[in-house]
């Protein structure tokens, strides 16, 4: 596409790839579809979609022909469809076959395995047995390894699929030739129990247990990878989940209840108090505090009056609303969240899987080693049986056993040490990015602070006794629903237990309520409630209140028989563990960041509370990325902490995504790590663990090529005996597992590390700054 094309004149598309089985497959198809005139293409092997820019006009089935030609499938997504959103827990037909290939492999190897391992089960005709129980495992359990392999040779490539292929084949056609030419399906046959380094022919040694057990082990890899994957859309219908699924339209001033999706641009509805709000819109008539938390992570309600622009998915927590729809569908704000968090996934860079990148080093050499091998022995005069014996123990003795373990029992121990710790690590690709991220960002409201109201100071006037505010303003609040109110009669209850009876309570919408208390006529809320009733506030109460307000901070105002007594001030409060936590962070090399939409001077305070110098406030939920993408563009690698739904993006976005569990679903999915106790120091734990993981992986990597390389000049001389190579293979492999194992040793550096104290939340991870008093 040249510079001097204009927007107009190109279009994107977005197509659904099938068959990819690495991050070269993705590379391949991006390679082909950006050789075609004026086509930008980016394939993402982790959503397995391609997004491609085209001029206008273009035919997408040449897109799709040139995909196939790679020899993959495209196809151009299905439109959004009610019965779509309800199958999408359906089974993934691709995972149940490859449950179904483990399952069976697991079945027939293991006793082929026990039988080549164990002279004692060694009986009569016990190699034809492993034959029957060996043949399906290495030619229907691992056809997909087989069906990639052959893609990839008609491309020139080489993979693990590559390896796997030409090793679990090369031991069954030996094994074949063995059984069938050779002496090894003469009765009575049986695999020594000998170490011994000899030259053989061949003709007497099976390798089926080689080729099975290899299948296994990948398969057991392939599914659980796939199984992690499938979660790519979740984020997205979550997301869209979040939405209101009816909603009651006024239509000739009756009330009709009709699905949302058919909400038209004007329609006027109703939204009851606890509702949630079906679509964007603006307040017609009616009154309300709407709780944003579960869209935007912020922990104040909004209050709203007619001619108000509300949004969909936020809850009203106040009054009646009648509200007429100004955007539906893809328009509204919910929508286009959705599509950030799309187009973050879709745009981050997958990182190579280290095994298959190695492997398209190792693959060539293997298969260039063997083929010297043949040549060399039959030139030197060798029998053409012994030298095909040692060009395909070259083969057979390269074949990934241990490969294929190095990342899953690393993985699998770490996950579940980190799941004891409450840590969820997605996938291996992750750890990669722990070992690089130097800047952490940190959301305020959730993530650093509790995202609740608590009431943090209790002021009164002259004369005034402190629980004398607190029992009758939390008497009165607690006849109210709104969010503010009830942190107040929260506070109350704990205090001094049963509050009193309310007479007569009237809610006035916007400013308050009122009632009879103790025989008292009690007003809390707004300073203009007071007012009306002609109670000022004294000077301290004033200046009480405009402090708190100065530092983001609600301050709600009480009096009671003509004078206004006292000042009460809420706030979403720190957790007691964050300071604790950043420490840790910047111990472990990271710099933190606080990122809030709340204003700069309310952010640096709590900045300064927790140890954080670096603020970046006042930002809009739908402008988080830009600062994630702005910090990578300076060079940072970028760690991000949130819970809300528009952190979603922004965590996807980021190099890595860490979500509190105590967050929405929608920033759980976005995610790569989840602290499911919503304690921040959690965060540095999972970095901590993460690293530790990707070091015992590679370690697992650098052995498992060890033993091959050790090996293979053993094979190439025709010095291994199928004993000794099926040792060496179990030392390798017992080797990987135990290497894996001490990752359980793994200790949280919170004050609680132990096991049950990590599955459940902590009292005080979520602990709020005890309330306090005027001094």
């Amino acid at each position: 596409m040249t510079d001097t094309q204009s927007a107009a004149d190109v279009a994107s598309v977005e197509l659904e790839i099938g068959g990819m089985t690495c991050a070269s497959c993705a590379m391949r198809i991006e390679k082909k579809l950006n050789k075609l005139d004026g086509v930008t293409a980016t394939v993402n092997y982790a959503t397995e979609k391609a997004k491609v820019t085209v001029p206008a006009g273009i035919d997408t089935a040449l897109l799709i022909s040139e995909v196939e030609k790679t020899g993959y499938t495209a196809a151009l997504p299905a439109p959004d469809e009610p019965s779509r959103n309800e199958d999408a827990d359906a089974p993934d037909a691709e995972l149940v076959s490859l449950r179904n290939r483990l399952i069976a492999s697991v079945v027939l190897t293991i006793p082929v395995i026990a039988m080549a391992m164990v002279p004692a089960l060694q009986f009569t005709y016990w190699q034809w047995l492993s034959l029957a129980l060996a043949g399906p495992v290495i030619v229907w359990a691992a056809w997909p390894f087989h069906k990639a392999a052959w893609t990839n040779l008609r491309h020139g490539a080489a993979t693990m699929d590559t390896l796997i292929s030409m090793g679990t084949l090369a031991a069954l056609l030996w094994s074949l030739y063995a059984l069938f030419f050779g002496t090894a399906g003469a009765p009575g046959m049986t695999h020594p129990f000998e170490l011994t380094v000899a030259p053989s022919d061949g003709a007497a040694n099976i390798y089926l247990e080689v080729g099975a057990a290899v299948t296994m082990f990948i398969l057991a890899g392939r599914y659980f990878e796939k199984r992690a994957k499938r979660q790519a859309g979740a984020a997205m219908r979550a997301l869209l989940e979040l939405g209101a699924k009816d909603v009651a339209v006024l239509r000739g001033g009756v009330e009709t209840r009709i699905p949302t999706a058919e909400l038209a641009v004007g329609d006027e509805f109703v939204v009851r108090p606890g509702e949630k709000i079906a679509t964007d819109g603006v307040i017609v008539s009616g009154t309300s505090a709407v709780d944003a938390s579960m869209l935007t992570g912020e922990s104040v309600p909004v209050e709203v009056r007619e001619g108000d622009s509300v949004t969909g998915a936020t809850v009203n927590a106040g009054g009646r609303l009648v509200i007429r729809a100004t955007r539906i569908g893809s328009d509204t704000q919910l929508a286009q969240m959705a599509k950030l968090v799309e187009d973050a996934q879709t745009g981050k860079a997958e990182v190579q899987r280290l095994a298959d990148r190695i492997s398209g080093i190792f693959v060539p050499i293997v298969i260039a080693i063997a083929l010297g091998t043949l040549g060399v022995w039959l030139g030197a005069g060798f029998p053409a049986a012994a030298a095909f014996t040692a060009a395909v123990a070259v083969l057979i003795i390269a074949c990934p056993c241990a490969l294929g373990l190095a990342t899953p029992t690393a993985l699998l121990v770490g996950t579940g040490r980190g799941a004891q710790l409450g840590i969820l690590i997605k996938g291996p690709e992750i750890l990669e990015s722990t070992r690089r991220v130097d800047t952490v960002v940190l959301d305020k409201t959730g993530t650093v602070t509790t995202g609740k109201m608590t009431l943090t100071d209790v002021y009164t006037a002259d004369n005034v006794a402190r629980n004398d505010v607190l029992r009758l303003a939390g008497a009165l609040e607690d006849a109210s629903e709104h969010p503010i109110a009830q942190a107040i009669a929260r506070a109350a209850t704990q205090e001094l237990g049963t509050l009193p009876i309310v007479e007569n309570f009237v809610n006035i919408e916007g400013k308050g309520v009122q009632g009879i208390v103790d025989g008292h006529a009690v007003l809390v809320g707004r300073q203009s409630l007071l007012a009306d009733w002609s109670q000022h506030l004294p000077p301290r109460l004033a200046t009480a209140k405009a402090d708190a307000e100065r530092q983001g901070k609600t301050a709600i105002a009480v009096g009671w028989d003509g004078h206004a007594r006292g000042v009460l001030v809420v706030a979403d409060t720190v957790k007691a563990t964050s300071a604790e936590a950043i420490t840790q962070l910047k111990r472990l090399g990271l710099t933190p960041v606080l990122l809030t939409g709340d204003n700069q001077a309310v952010a640096e305070q709590i900045a300064a509370e927790v140890g954080i110098t670096e603020v970046i406030a006042e930002v809009l939920p739908k402008d988080k990325v830009d600062v994630i993408t702005r910090l990578q563009g300076e060079g940072k690698v970028v760690a991000m902490v949130g819970d809300g739904v528009n952190d979603a993006a922004a965590l996807a976005q980021a190099d890595l995504g860490l979500a509190m569990g105590t967050g929405t679903d929608v920033a759980i999915e976005a995610s790569d790590i989840t602290l499911v106790r919503g304690d921040l120091r959690s965060a540095a734990d999972a970095i901590r663990l993460s690293r530790k993981t990707l070091g015992t992986i590679k370690g697992n990597l650098f052995w498992a090529f060890a033993y091959n390389v050790a090996a293979i000049p053993l094979a190439a001389l025709g010095l291994l005996n199928p004993m000794l190579a099926g040792a060496a293979m179990a030392f390798s492999s017992v080797f990987v597992v135990g290497n894996s194992l001490r990752l359980r040793s793994f200790r949280s550096q919170a004050a609680d590390p132990s096991p049950a104290g990590a599955r459940a939340p902590r009292e005080d991870a979520t602990a709020a700054v005890p309330v306090g008093t005027h001094h």
